[in-house]
């Protein structure tokens, strides 16, 4: 069966966070509101003003993959490919037993392998153009994840990158439902993100919402009065899209159902008109033929930008009331991971429904003024059958991705 009437199911899950590595490590970090915000190790920060990030912990690529891919990988890369191979082994596919063209890649990219590109540049700068990496003319490259993985598992399938910053990793799944959607029978799909290096760093200061707090507990408040702006974070998931049907004839487990998406993109400041984001909200719901009350739990964009939380809690009230549902930041252990971070939430939402347990925004007393149920301070129990989650890019990128369970 293939056109819109397609269910899309997710079979497998790949993490690389910094609270865990692998699933297990952070589902059980992130239930109890353990963080992996601290100072930067993978350089010396104390020349910037902005100190802390989120970095996976206790990863070595050489451990995983094999000496042939460290030459030609950013660090984003081999996160990205370690995950999927994680992914594919939690869905229980072998993808050397599939059809090479029933099988694609669509992921999101914010940044590119920017590590890589550092060291490349500095060679160049100091050294010259022949001590220039020829890998680097992909490994820095927005769609270098897809590639690599498309190539490593023999996936011939439509495959493609989204770039669309923090929006990016719903924008990518929303594609990989798509393409299943015209028949692939599967799709790798999800983010990686990885800048936590000196030109990346500068960057991402250059966009003035990183905060400069050197308290790990207190740098990352959404919707707390004393908000500040977001600490980065590197990392993200991978998620194993596949066709219901084709899951179910493999007696595959399923974690849920993508079950619907909105987007939109702000207008231009000062226009007068509204913003994108209950719009995007609206259209995921219509898109799942879900109604507001339906819906258990929502996972926040959570700028930690005053202004930008505002419309976020505004969004939220003006569609589920105020108080209506409860919303989560599990993102506040991990920082913003970019177009990590929404396949991330996505994957938290999923283990959420499996265990009946939404999980903490940590560190935060809520505002007031916002008017949001906000999950702080311990994990909340609760049936979870279908959670949204929210993704907003730099400059008006707004996505909406509704999760629904399937049993």
């Amino acid at each position: 069966m293939t056109g819109t009437a397609t269910k899309v199911v997710v079979t497998g899950l790949g993490v690389a966070a910094p609270n865990g590595l692998g699933t297990q490590d952070y589902w059980a970090a992130t239930r109890t509101g353990k963080g992996g915000i601290g100072r930067i190790t993978r350089f010396d920060p104390s020349q910037y003003p902005s100190r802390l990030a989120g970095e996976v912990p206790g990863f070595e690529a050489r451990d995983h993959l094999p000496s042939r891919l460290l030459p030609q990988t950013d660090h984003m890369t081999r996160l990205a490919l370690v995950a999927a191979d994680w992914a594919l082994a939690d869905a229980g596919v072998k993808p050397q037993e599939l059809p090479e063209f029933d099988m694609g890649v669509v992921t999101a990219s914010s940044s590119g392998g920017f590590e890589f590109g550092q060291r490349e540049l500095q060679a160049l700068w100091s050294k010259g153009g022949q001590h220039v990496s020829a890998y680097q003319s992909f490994a820095w490259f927005y769609a270098v994840n897809s590639g690599q993985i498309s190539i490593r598992n023999g996936m011939k399938g439509p495959s493609g990158v989204v770039v669309s910053e923090q929006a990016g990793g719903l924008d990518a799944l929303a594609q990989a439902r798509r393409q299943i959607r015209k028949g692939t029978r599967l799709i790798v799909s999800g983010g990686m993100d990885a800048s936590v290096c000196t030109w990346g760093w500068v960057a991402q200061l250059a966009g003035k919402r990183l905060s400069t707090s050197d308290d790990p507990e207190r740098a990352y408040l959404p919707f707390d009065a004393g908000a500040r702006g977001h600490v980065p974070g590197e990392g993200g998931a991978i998620l194993i899209l596949e066709n219901a049907e084709a899951a179910r004839s493999r007696g595959a487990r399923t974690y849920g159902e993508i079950a619907g998406y909105g987007s939109t993109f702000d207008p231009k400041p000062g226009s007068g008109r509204p913003p994108g984001l209950r719009k995007a909200i609206e259209l995921a719901l219509a898109d799942a033929g879900a109604a507001p009350d339906e819906v258990d739990v929502v996972f926040a964009d959570a700028a930690a930008v005053p202004e930008l939380d505002r419309i976020e809690a505004e969004a939220l009230t003006a569609v589920f009331g105020a108080r209506g549902v409860p919303v989560t930041a599990p993102k506040t252990m991990t920082g913003r991971l970019y177009s990590g971070a929404a396949p991330l939430d996505v994957a938290t939402a999923l283990l959420a429904i499996e265990e009946g347990l939404i999980p903490p925004t940590t560190n935060v007393e809520p505002a007031d003024g916002y008017d949001l149920d906000l999950v702080t301070g311990e994990a909340r129990p609760a049936e979870v059958r279908t959670a949204l989650v929210l993704a907003r890019g730099f400059n008006g990128f707004n996505s909406a991705l509704v999760v629904r369970a399937t049993h």
